[in-house]
């Protein structure tokens, strides 16, 4: 059993909700603040057996160690929550930040917890959620790392990558650029495929000489489910690489295709809700729906 006993996460999405079960099977508290969360994140914390601490500066107060899982794109607004939460509890609690957010932005969130008296702590998430399967990695930098690298082997694994804030940010930025990005392209040119009429040709010639590729396209069908998400993963991807002198202009564009997913009938999915029928080809037929409706609204503007 680690020194933290007791690990608040906000918040208990698909990750964090089985981030959460991982510790909580091995005897770690997990606590969070439900406070105006949706009604899916207050059942996924139920399932994964999370004790609700309201309000935030209760939590704050009752937790050795806060973890931020969200998407990207409410990072910074919850770090300034908790922060002020931290300041009205009177507490010094860890806290830190596991979002796909750039290098820049964590340097942005470690000032507002470090100037609570609160360590901060750079980390970031690679892998799917934790499973029997699977030890999800954490990548955790900083001078206060401790607090997270206790808890490597309970469902997780903590890689420690120095006392520099950003390194951890650094490797999702890159790894995920990998991932998702190529998960974008395929999602482009498949579309295109289908829009110009040569989605059968196109998927022999993967069939004959690409037949990973197109194994690998087959995870395109969950991406409503996520596409939300990976819009804001995408933009933090593309300002992390424009500040080293690498055009953002790739994963500004896959932000888009992410935009387009989102915008299909597809988008208010969630992971739990996907149609194990549904057929590649399916999905990306309302793609291409989505991108001829968005051709004819600029032609008309």
């Amino acid at each position: 059993m680690p020194e933290t006993k007791t690990i608040a996460i906000l918040s208990p999405g698909e990750m964090g909700s089985a981030v959460g079960r991982a510790l909580n099977t091995r005897g770690v508290n997990t606590i969070t603040c439900l406070d105006g969360r949706s009604q899916r994140t207050k059942e996924l914390a139920q399932k994964a057996g999370f004790r609700d601490v309201s309000p935030l500066s209760a939590m704050v107060k009752e937790a050795d160690l806060i973890l931020s899982i969200l998407v990207p794109a409410q990072a910074e607004s919850v770090t300034r929550e908790v922060a002020n939460a931290i300041r009205s509890a009177g507490v010094k609690t860890p806290f830190a930040d596991c979002n796909a957010v750039s290098p820049q932005t964590s340097y942005e969130l470690n000032r507002l917890i470090t100037e609570t008296g609160s360590p901060y702590i750079d980390a970031s998430i690679i892998g799917g959620p934790p499973s029997e399967s699977e030890s999800t990695r954490f990548y955790v930098s900083g001078p206060h790392t401790s607090p997270m690298q206790e808890l490597d082997g309970m469902g997780i694994t903590v890689k420690a990558m120095g006392n520099e804030i950003g390194k951890a940010k650094a490797i999702k930025m890159c790894y995920a650029g990998m991932t998702k990005g190529s998960t974008a392209l395929y999602t482009a040119l498949l579309t295109a495929a289908e829009s110009l009429g040569v989605s059968e040709e196109l998927n022999a010639e993967f069939e004959d000489g690409h037949k990973d590729v197109l194994r690998r396209m087959q995870g395109i069908r969950r991406t409503p489910a996520v596409a939300h998400r990976w819009i804001g993963e995408m933009e933090e991807i593309a300002a992390t690489f424009e500040n080293i002198g690498v055009t953002p202009s790739f994963h500004n564009g896959a932000a888009n295709i992410y935009r387009m997913v989102a915008a299909s009938p597809l988008g208010n999915e969630r992971p739990e809700d996907l149609d194990p029928n549904r057929t590649l080809g399916d999905v990306i037929r309302l793609f291409a729906e989505v991108a001829r409706r968005t051709k004819e609204e600029e032609q008309r503007r």
